[in-house]
């Protein structure tokens, strides 16, 4: 089983940009698909992006395409997700995970290693 641990998160203000990582750690000899997730207070988990162990596939949620990107240089590398004008609205807990394999998926039922989250508030 692989391990995942986030870092990155903060307080921001509005229209700010952030970087969160998430490192692998344990059997990374193996593939898998590694996932950006958040949850609000009050809300249902979101998938936010995915992407594939050598990071030469990817997937945004279209409606945040045009400010987040994921990304992965190589199995090695962690997994970073660079978030562009950020509104308090994106307040949550940003979540890294991994299901193993090499099927591509968004399917947040199918990780199951899943880090401890990061917390992201976005100020007005």
């Amino acid at each position: 089983q692989v391990h995942v641990r986030e870092s990155g998160g903060g307080m921001v203000q509005a229209g700010s940009s952030l970087r969160l990582s998430c490192a692998a750690s344990g059997r990374t000899a193996r593939a898998y698909i590694m996932g950006w997730f958040r949850q609000a207070p009050g809300k249902e988990r979101e998938t936010l992006a995915t992407i594939n162990w050598s990071g030469t596939h990817t997937f945004v949620q279209f409606s945040l395409s045009d400010r987040f990107t994921i990304s992965k240089d190589n199995a090695e590398n962690p997994v970073y997700l660079q978030m562009k004008r950020l509104n308090p609205e994106q307040t949550a807990v940003y979540y890294c995970a991994a299901a193993e394999g090499t099927e591509f998926t968004t399917d947040a039922t199918r990780f199951n290693s899943w880090g401890q989250g990061t917390q992201v508030t976005v100020s007005s």
